[in-house]
């Protein structure tokens, strides 16, 4: 894998990226989502279990994700593009990431 890389196929973001993204909404740090909590919402999602911040039912799965500092919101990364937008943020709870 190449180093720059933070990468999980179609989830992947260089690290120059994420260093310089934020949660749009607070500011708080990011972090890229771990493939296993990925497949996890993808399974929640499948369901129709998950809302975005703006109350929708999330019905695409996600590539990846960027977990917010405080581990209550996912911003979905799809084909490489990180989705910043606050009401597409996927809310979750700790029991989501464990």
């Amino acid at each position: 894998m190449d180093t720059d890389t933070a990468s999980h196929d179609k989830g992947m973001i260089t690290q120059d990226l994420l260093a310089i993204l934020c949660c749009p909404e607070t500011k708080q740090d990011i972090r890229l989502l771990e493939p296993n909590l990925v497949e996890q919402l993808n399974q929640r999602i499948a369901k129709g279990e998950l809302k975005t911040k703006g109350g929708q039912p999330v019905t695409e799965k996600i590539d990846g994700g960027l977990l917010r500092k405080d581990e209550t919101v996912v911003y979905p990364i799809r084909d490489q593009i990180p989705i910043m937008l606050i009401e597409e943020g996927i809310l979750v709870e700790k029991s989501d990431l464990s």
